[in-house]
């Protein structure tokens, strides 16, 4: 039976390593039958991927604000289809009250870790949005030998909140976004994760009181007077009766200033960091896939899944292990990310599923796309379309979770503007920037156009293993020189670390194929057709008012005013001007640059040039500009 699965599932070069090391089993004295029995994988704990709300010292009695909660956490319930949780208390003084709610997606185990998580005493309430991969570590910490009322990962939190305070967040290896109510004291504590691969808003209501959420939604419907993003990497405390809380930073790494980047390369701490990230985020017992574009991060994400099952089974002989993982691919029909996908599935043996959609299809789903990513930045929208198009085929398919390969551009240095790079140091100010706004850009579009169907997204080049590998390597080596034998080709260290003749991960056409962003890889026609029907939508007059109706962060061209208007038509502003709109970023940009890396190339400075499109770039292969 093994050695059928093994001829059926695996690819050539991993097929005889496999059969290799079963015969080994056999001369050791193990049949093959003993090599797949008993030694039974761990159990994986239940993540809690879903939807949060929360609304702390509102002056609603607590059966309003029990069904104003109810009403508009509808609103988030994309997120998770699977089952939904509330808990309301009033402040210990009576006169205010507060809840928190939960949708959730049941990864793991769907009939226990529904949410309101409590501690022990239940004393105090979390709902939480994510998945701690640390949480077997932090309950060995703990002092209070009191057993854990659920399977869920995220219910060391809570108990790790009663020991440790509010260092609780900095000690969370994971992705996450929560709020813990204290009912005793009417204390207030909420965090999220470093680089904000979760989505949490917050906002102030008519009365005062605070809200919190995974999405701008529910704070834009119910009138909040303010919405603004939860920054990454810090908490928020308010002690009981205290009106306004406050905003820690809780994480502040070393390679923030690029004095602390000084590390020599080192291409196998490179492979065994990032494949040790992708390994924990095999955490889950539904099924499961990866978005495969075709491109170097998503590819090098589903091999060093493929080799990883395969070496699961060798550790734990289940034949599940052997079954190909199944990938993702999407693009216009004839698009380079399709063709180069379906070569990396053939060459690392996945179940493969590579679909097609017309420039129209894409065009007809700019609201829906707009209402759930809750943007109207052109770049996230152009790659967020195919991207929610996609997700939606996944989640059909019965797949409720996979991993991805965003952050590898922003860790090291991959977009192609990055070659523009005067020096090491401007070019790992530049990369930390592009960290930082990670969580309005492609953590954004992740986790929404996913999360849009159900459907969780897993980042491991985000890992802050990977991060701290990456962001302290000494910038000149993420330099592209080209016509040198190193360094000729952007993230040539994270290729070189992968490049194993040997045992090769990817074939090497596609381990050294230029970067090519997702809304371009899709199909060159896909902008080209935006463009085209922007044009066709706005007049030159909406253009020429457009300063008056958009005074922050003016569209400069019709496919953005196309944009925020439709946006618009979503989020209002309302009578206090709630500043939904400034939750976006703007500012000129090139190949997705920031502004300041506008100052690499003089000709940038002219905004005709300026386009979010690697083709804006001159040394792309395909370049416009």
């Amino acid at each position: 039976q093994l050695v059928s699965a093994l001829e059926q599932h695996s690819p050539p070069p991993m097929r005889r390593h496999v059969a290799s090391l079963l015969l080994l089993h056999g001369v050791a004295g193990l049949s093959l039958r003993h090599a797949a029995a008993p030694r039974t994988a761990p159990r994986a704990a239940a993540p809690s991927m879903c939807g949060i709300l929360a609304v702390v010292n509102s002056k609603l009695s607590p059966e309003a604000l029990r069904l104003q909660t109810l009403t508009l956490q509808r609103l988030v319930r994309h997120r998770g289809p699977d089952g939904s949780g509330i808990h309301v208390v009033e402040t210990p003084t009576g006169a205010r009250c507060s809840s928190v709610a939960h949708e959730r997606l049941a990864i793991v185990d769907p009939l226990s870790g529904n949410q309101p998580l409590f501690s022990h005493d239940r004393s105090r309430s979390l709902t939480v949005n994510g998945e701690i991969y640390n949480h077997k570590q932090l309950r060995a910490e703990l002092k209070d030998p009191t057993a854990f009322r659920t399977e869920s990962d995220c219910e060391v939190i809570v108990h790790g909140y009663d020991e440790f305070g509010v260092d609780i967040a900095s000690k969370l290896d994971g992705d996450f976004a929560f709020v813990i109510l204290d009912d005793q004291t009417g204390d207030v504590y909420a965090a999220r994760d470093p680089v904000g691969v979760n989505s949490l808003y917050m906002g102030t209501g008519l009365d005062g009181s605070t809200w919190f959420s995974s999405e701008a939604k529910p704070l834009v419907t119910g009138g909040c007077i303010d919405v603004r993003i939860f920054p990454p990497g810090h908490y928020y405390l308010a002690r009981g009766g205290e009106e306004e809380g406050r905003l820690v930073p809780y994480y502040a790494p070393s390679w923030h200033s690029a004095s602390a980047a000084t590390q020599p390369l080192n291409l196998e701490k490179l492979r065994t960091t990032f494949t040790a990230a992708v390994e924990k985020r095999l955490m889950a017992d539904v099924p499961y896939g990866v978005l495969l574009s075709g491109g170097l991060d998503s590819s090098l994400v589903a091999s060093v899944i493929a080799r990883l099952k395969r070496k699961r089974f060798l550790e734990h002989g289940k034949v599940d292990d052997l079954q190909p993982v199944k990938s993702f691919s999407i693009g216009l029909d004839g698009s380079p990310d399709l063709a180069n996908a379906q070569k990396v599935a053939e060459f690392i043996g996945t179940e493969h599923y590579g679909f097609t959609f017309t420039v129209q299809e894409g065009i007809d789903a700019i609201s829906d796309v707009i209402y759930h990513l809750e943007t109207y930045d052109v770049t996230t929208i152009r790659a967020g379309t195919p991207m929610f198009l996609l997700a939606r085929k996944i989640k059909a398919m019965g797949i409720k979770m996979v991993m991805s390969g965003e952050g590898a551009d922003e860790t090291l240095a991959g977009y192609l503007y990055f070659h523009k790079a005067p020096n090491g140091t401007e070019l790992h100010d530049e990369c930390v920037r592009k960290v930082a706004a990670l969580n309005q850009f492609d953590c954004l579009r992740a986790n929404k156009a996913t999360m849009a169907h159900g459907l969780e997204v897993r980042v491991p080049f985000l890992d802050r293993g990977m991060l701290d590998a990456t962001m302290t390597l000494d910038p000149d080596f993420k330099l592209t020189r080209k016509g040198e034998k190193t360094q000729f080709l952007e993230k040539w260290a994270l290729r070189e670390a992968f490049n194993v003749p040997t045992e090769p991960f990817l074939p090497h056409e596609v381990l050294f194929r230029q970067k090519e962003q997702f809304s371009d890889g899709v199909g060159y026609s896909w902008i080209d057709g935006l463009k085209e029907h922007a044009g066709k939508v706005i007049s030159d007059e909406d253009m020429a008012t457009a300063p008056i109706r958009f005074p922050y962060n003016t569209p400069g061209t019709k496919e953005a005013a196309y944009f925020r208007t439709i946006f618009h038509s979503h989020f209002p502003n309302n009578n206090y001007g709630n500043g939904i709109e400034a939750t976006v970023p703007g500012g000129p940009s090139v190949a997705c640059s920031t502004a300041k890396a506008i100052e690499w190339d003089e000709a940038w400075s002219d905004p005709t040039k300026q386009d979010q499109s690697g083709r804006f770039v001159d040394t792309h292969d395909a370049a416009v500009a």
